[in-house]
């Protein structure tokens, strides 16, 4: 094991709590969160959350990232099947989305998403 690597109880999600998309899926998750499995950072609120993390405040706010159980940084479509893993209701899409190879289609979607993400939609 890595010396430097984080010791990680449980998923570390940094998001942009300033863009209302964002915030309103967060929000979602985050009352299907019941048993308190994933530590949620918001980095617009809090830029300083991100340190020590492997990324910088810049790429966190330009697209999601998450540092799993094993303490790896995961990022974009990845990121989000780490967060349905957590989530009673959603683990089977992660369970799918992985069995099927479907991330990099994800990943994909999600890029073309971010494209169209910043002004319009996340107001920095």
């Amino acid at each position: 094991m890595n010396a430097h690597a984080p010791i990680v109880t449980r998923p570390t999600v940094f998001y942009d709590g300033g863009c209302p998309v964002c915030s309103r899926e967060i929000g979602h998750y985050r009352k299907l969160d019941k048993a308190d499995r994933v530590e949620w950072l918001d980095i617009h609120a809090d830029p300083e959350a991100v340190d020590g993390s492997g990324v910088t405040w810049e790429d966190a706010m330009a697209r999601l990232h998450v540092i799993d159980r094993s303490g790896r940084l995961r990022s974009g479509a990845d990121a989000f099947t780490v967060i349905w893993d957590e989530l009673p209701g959603w683990r089977w899409l992660a369970r799918i989305v992985r069995t099927l190879r479907l991330v990099g289609i994800m990943e994909w979607a999600y890029g073309l998403w971010l494209r169209n993400r910043t002004p319009r939609v996340c107001e920095r």
